[in-house]
């Protein structure tokens, strides 16, 4: 597919990042997410990670609640709500936020990506300025 000179030459670069420490290697994880997960070598580490800092991944309820919607809904979207349409039940959570917040009414985003679309782009024109820092 590429020369054994090319080949070499990625090596070399693979090498000069795993001596600096920036080369990451997968953990392998081999049981569910939470707090405490054990990786495929049966190690046992602490999981900080972000998107379960409610720690809802493996919670009973929440399983329990999202396989009696596989059996309702199956599996998903299959694309975001934009491409596909949005459903009763985004809906019915979206006004619930709304009552809970006192609101009119909600919408909600899967990530920071889709929001800045949804907000973003409609409201803003080429004579704005959006200033960010790195952060």
């Amino acid at each position: 597919m590429y020369s054994n000179k090319f080949q070499d030459h990625l090596q070399t670069q693979l090498n000069d990042l795993e001596e600096q420490g920036l080369f990451k290697k997968e953990r392998i994880i081999a049981s569910p997410q939470s707090a405490e997960i054990t990786l495929e070598n049966g190690k046992t580490l602490l999981n900080f990670c972000a998107n379960n800092y409610l720690g809802l991944s493996d919670n009973k309820e929440v399983i329990s609640a999202s396989q009696k919607m596989l059996d309702n809904r199956g599996y998903g979207m299959s694309s975001v709500r934009f491409i596909c349409g949005t459903q009763d039940v985004h809906k019915e959570l979206e006004q619930k936020i709304a009552n809970f917040l006192g609101l009119e009414d909600t919408i909600l985003y899967a990530a920071a990506f889709d929001a800045n679309g949804g907000v973003f782009e409609p409201l803003f024109t080429e004579e704005d300025a959006i200033i960010s820092d790195e952060l």
